[in-house]
């Protein structure tokens, strides 16, 4: 891929996407406004005695503390140090990269007064693919992500930990075998570099990516659980859907129509009304999450162009001011993560009933699809193994945003806890996959006690190519492996996402 030139514009979550698969170049336009939004803030300072909160003073609640000049750089080296101490497990290298993407785009705004050599020095560390080993926790989301945020700019002084070439070493190592400098912080820097929303950003962007891939697959899913079940058509006339209005909804049975169009098994004579509300209200909640999407993508293609750091360096008429405020405060970002949770774990939720449904022995399919049912137990601790991801994503989903945890001697009194309903929701979207390749597996075994009836052309086709990885049950095996398989399938199966 060729690099992809930064110029200002606004991007998206599918440019954030794209971008993060390859390298990032910053236009000269760029380049100019960060080094005359770097200028403003000297001259300021050169021609003030105010204390101005992180550059000339102390941190949090030591703000009222100011600081000589001759300490100014020790000052954000102290700082990087002394914040960078996350615990638990490195968080996965996708999120650490996604973050430092997200940490350039945010300080090429030119409103952080940030040099030149700093901007630099993060792209470096982001095209020579040196990744920051960054412990999960840490991160209130308010005074921004400060101790991962501090792990990832560690390196560009030769501290830390990284991953180079897919080798752990110390930060001071890699540098040298990439031929970088280390870098010099200036006043302002550190706190710049740390301060902000970027880490809770990444976890969420990473959520949404999959978001989208999993909507797509679980109305795929479903469509072949409804023929699996002998499913009754009815719940998916356009009618139905156009008089309710909700926009997900709508698009949501649009799409199993789609799946199902041409099925010989849902066109035939049907025995029954009505079906359970996992297969006749699966628009409805499926649809409903598709909603939820859709907003979720709305704040997350603010936060991605957004300024989140603090204080800002504001130019506007030949006047730079130095201002303090709380853009660090990731609340929209906490409150998303959690409602996009709540709505995750409904599709995993919905997905469990369906698989139940299959096995319960009803509508002339053998009980846990097992050839010798009592011999055999089938597919019976596949459910079980369902039941149990969706109750582990109900507790994941208990919200992290309405908790708050007074820090910093009362002056960081409100926090958002943005990060930790991140990592939550990221548990969530491996859950919900696996969910997904649970049902298929089941309906797809369910399937065969329908022919020599034929779903529809699309089903058929994906069926067809999943039975070339995971066969027919002809006795009872072990599943682990058929799931994994299965997740897999469907992960290659639906659009492209991280």
């Amino acid at each position: 891929m060729d690099p992809y030139i930064y110029d200002g514009q606004d991007l998206r979550l599918e440019d954030i996407l794209s971008v993060s698969r390859g390298e990032l170049r910053l236009s000269d336009r760029i380049w100019n406004r960060i080094a005359t939004n770097r200028s403003a803030l000297d001259d300021l300072i050169s021609q003030s005695n105010e204390n101005y909160y992180g550059i000339n003073t102390g941190f949090g609640s030591l703000h009222s503390v100011s600081i000589e000049g001759r300490n100014l750089e020790q000052l954000q080296i102290n700082l990087l140090r002394s914040h960078a101490c996350g615990v638990g497990p490195a968080a996965p290298s996708v999120i650490v990269r996604l973050t430092l993407l997200l940490k350039i785009i945010s300080l090429a705004q030119g409103h952080s007064g940030v040099r030149k050599e700093t901007v630099g020095s993060l792209l470096n560390l982001y095209n020579h693919n040196i990744t920051p080993v960054v412990p999960q926790f840490g991160s209130l989301g308010a005074s921004g992500d400060l101790a991962p945020l501090a792990h990832i700019c560690l390196p560009l002084i030769g501290e830390g930990e990284v991953v180079y070439k897919r080798e752990q070493m110390p930060a001071a190592k890699a540098l040298a075998l990439a031929g970088m400098d280390t870098l010099t912080l200036a006043s302002k820097e550190g706190l710049a570099l740390i301060n902000g929303t970027q880490y809770s950003l990444a976890w969420l962007i990473f959520a949404l990516s999959n978001a989208r891939q999993q909507t797509e697959a679980c109305d795929m899913v479903a469509a072949l659980s409804v023929d699996a079940f002998d499913g009754h058509p009815s719940p998916f006339d356009e009618g139905i859907h156009a008089v309710r209005k909700q926009t997900g909804q709508i698009a949501s049975a649009a799409s199993l129509r789609d799946w199902l169009d041409g099925s010989e098994i849902i066109g035939g004579t049907k025995k029954h009304v009505q079906d359970p509300y996992s297969f006749r209200c699966a628009p409805q909640v499926h649809g409903a999450t598709r909603d939820v999407i859709a907003y979720a993508t709305e704040i997350v293609n603010r936060e991605i162009n957004a300024v989140t750091d603090n204080p800002l360096v504001l130019s506007t008429e030949g006047e730079t001011k130095v201002v303090s405020g709380g853009n660090f405060h990731a609340q929209p970002l906490a409150l998303t993560s959690d409602f996009l949770s709540i709505a995750l774990a409904e599709l995993g939720s919905i997905s469990e009933r369906r698989s139940y449904l299959l096995l319960d022995g009803k509508r002339e399919l053998p009980p846990m699809l097992a050839k010798n049912p009592g011999l055999e137990s089938g597919m019976m601790i596949c459910q079980y193994t369902a039941a149990s991801l969706v109750n582990r994503n109900k507790t994941l989903s208990h919200p992290a945003s309405t908790d708050s945890i007074v820090t910093s001697a009362g002056q960081e009194d409100h926090v958002s806890m943005a990060a930790n309903a991140g990592i939550k929701l990221f548990e969530i979207v491996q859950n919900v996959w696996k969910l997904l390749a649970i049902e298929w597996m089941i309906a797809c075994e369910a399937l065969e006690n329908r022919r020599p009836k034929k779903s529809s052309p699309r089903l058929e086709e994906k069926v067809t190519a999943f039975r070339l990885l995971v066969p027919t049950l002809t006795s009872d095996r072990s599943h682990a492996t058929d799931i994994d398989v299965a997740e897999k399938f469907l992960r290659r199966e639906t659009s492209a996402g991280l």
